[in-house]
């Protein structure tokens, strides 16, 4: 296990503050219930997300590298991000930096402009919030402290594509054991089940929900997620489980969408990982803010006597 990681500088992002601030809410209170800590970066910037990457992807390279110059003047070797956007982003800049003169050419330059030091590659390792838990507690940590288990509740467990690519960025992949895959993640899958959970063989775990095109291009987008809850259903999953604030909104969004524009309907439960666990470890439904998702799973919940 990895003891540094049980006190880490938080990078939360944007979306965690606004349409995914139930995910910032569980994550929160799932880390204070399993004794780690988490400190929020003083004055942190958006990671440049998608928007300003297409514009310029080394003023994007800029902006997460800042958050990362952050972490290393408070003190710490390694920052947390929970949405998948901000942790592929952070990833990405720590590599444009050690491999693209120029990138690091335009950090130095808007660095000295912003008049703080630029951020060297190396300094700090961006971690998701699967690698916090799944390192520091491990599933015989979980299975212990375990008060409500997920037992009987079938989860499909969704990742989403940028959890896991490009795979050049995620060096610490595919190391073998005891490492996250980049064809097959688990670390999800590996938690909720030492939770009690049954995970279900999910062929879809890393297909794009859309994100990226919801505002563009919204019927696409629908499509790709109904493919996403279809597919869960048919797997035999009640709930799809996320670690992405993007991919859970769309799918939450896209599953009113496709019923009331494609007329499909689908009843699968859409819930963060975090807020599983959360209850699992014995917290409320409204500790972890299950009454924020728009996906209803208090029938569900109830029945299962969970939270």
């Amino acid at each position: 296990m990895t003891e540094s990681y049980r006190r880490v500088a938080y990078y939360p992002g944007c979306a965690l503050e606004g349409t995914g601030h139930a995910y910032d809410r569980s994550t929160r209170a799932v880390g204070k219930a399993l004794g780690l800590e988490l400190v929020e970066l003083d004055n942190w910037n958006c990671c440049g997300a998608m928007e300003v990457k297409n514009v310029d992807p080394k003023l994007q390279t800029y902006l997460s590298a800042r958050n990362l110059a952050i972490a290393e003047k408070m003190g710490f070797s390694t920052v947390m991000a929970p949405c998948n956007g901000c942790y592929h982003n952070l990833k990405k800049a720590e590599y444009d930096l050690a491999n693209d003169p120029g990138s690091t050419a335009v950090n130095e330059r808007l660095s000295a402009k912003a008049g703080h030091a630029a951020y060297r590659s190396g300094k700090v390792a961006t971690i998701h919030a699967l690698d916090w838990i799944k390192q520091t507690i491990g599933e015989e940590g979980l299975k212990v402290r375990v008060k409500n288990s997920l037992a009987g509740l079938r989860i499909a467990n969704y990742y989403g594509c940028m959890y896991t690519r490009p795979r050049h960025i995620f060096p610490e992949k595919d190391k073998g054991t005891g490492s996250e895959s980049t064809a097959k993640p688990h670390f999800m899958d590996d938690l909720l089940a030492a939770a009690g959970a049954e995970c279900v063989e999910y062929p879809l775990k890393t297909a794009c929900c859309g994100g990226a095109h919801t505002l563009s291009d919204s019927d696409t987008s629908t499509k790709l997620v109904l493919n996403l809850l279809t597919t869960a259903e048919a797997c035999g999953a009640e709930v799809i489980a996320t670690e992405c604030p993007t991919c859970h909104t769309g799918l939450e969004m896209h599953q009113v969408r496709a019923e009331k524009v494609l007329g499909k309907k689908t009843s699968v439960k859409i819930l963060y990982f975090t807020q599983l666990l959360g209850m699992a470890l014995g917290l409320s439904r409204r500790r972890v803010g299950v009454q924020e998702n728009l996906s209803d799973a208090s029938a569900l919940l109830t029945a299962r006597r969970l939270g």
